[in-house]
């Protein structure tokens, strides 16, 4: 009986570990389950400053950081670029309000698009989100976001994943009629991400996260050496960008790796049995 309770408290106590990280897994919002499948990440606090300027291409696109707002006023018919840092395990999510003109200035609807491409350029799909809407004529404000795929720390060279890196906005107004051409809005701009973890940890990791002037490993030495940052670290997360290598399921790895050990332990000693019958003489 004694050997009986000791497996018991054991498969009790494993239970009670790795209970915790399903349940809290099973708390984040997905597209799949019952949340709204529009709910944006928030820290809760007001958005910190970022810059009151974008840029025209991806050369000149403003840089800021998730949790700021970019802030810009241009003319319908603009494209503007902003540009960001994500990391892996990130799920980066893009929010863009535009102010429009007065209504009496227009002369009919409006329709409204971003689009977030990675450290290739290449345009990365919305996971969900309104990513392009219309404005009717008298509609003071649009709103978009656009939320992607999980940032992942490594990926084959053919797929498309989000990897490391630079990650830029374009914000655009996509149809118009041709006489509201030029006239002036504002608009404000936001990123935020929710962090995955382990639960989508890739097998490996980039030489260099994709950021604009990213170089060979000599060349960052060298600019090491002058006390030059380079452009990965001037381009990095608040926090530096992460290894890539670690992740919590090494931490849930080693986890069920001791408890299937000590299970393995309590059904040796469930099945070996007392020992020799007493009922059996000693020299049989």
């Amino acid at each position: 009986m004694r050997t009986v309770r000791t497996l018991t408290t054991v498969l009790l106590t494993g239970a009670a570990l790795l209970g915790t990280p399903g349940l809290a897994l099973a708390d984040s919002p997905s597209p799949g389950d019952g949340a709204d499948a529009t709910a944006t990440p928030t820290d809760g606090g007001a958005p910190e400053a970022g810059p009151t300027e974008a840029g025209t291409t991806f050369r000149t696109a403003a840089p800021f950081r998730q949790g700021q707002q970019a802030t810009a006023e241009a003319s319908t018919g603009d494209y503007l670029y902003w540009v960001f840092p994500a990391d892996s395990g990130q799920r980066p999510t893009v929010t863009a309000s535009v102010t429009l003109p007065e209504p009496a200035a227009r002369h009919g609807a409006s329709t409204w698009r971003i689009d977030v491409y990675d450290g290739l350029r290449r345009r990365q799909p919305c996971m969900y989100g309104m990513q392009s809407r219309v404005a009717v004529r008298e509609a003071a404000t649009v709103e978009l976001s656009c939320t992607l795929r999980t940032v992942r720390s490594w990926a084959e060279t053919w797929d498309e994943d989000p990897l490391p890196g630079s990650y830029y906005v374009r914000l655009t107004v996509t149809g118009l009629p041709e006489d509201d051409l030029g006239q002036p809005f504002t608009t404000k701009v936001r990123a935020v991400s929710v962090e995955r973890g382990g639960a989508v940890a890739g097998g490996g990791s980039l030489a260099a996260p994709l950021v604009p002037g990213a170089t060979t490993e000599d060349v960052a030495e060298a600019d090491a050496d002058a006390s030059r940052p380079s452009p990965v670290e001037t381009r990095a997360p608040e926090d530096g960008w992460s290894s890539g290598w670690w992740s919590d399921r090494w931490v849930w790895t080693a986890v069920g790796g001791l408890l299937g050990a000590l299970a393995g332990i309590g059904g040796y000693s469930l099945t070996r049995g007392s020992g020799r019958p007493s009922r059996v003489p000693p020299a049989a």
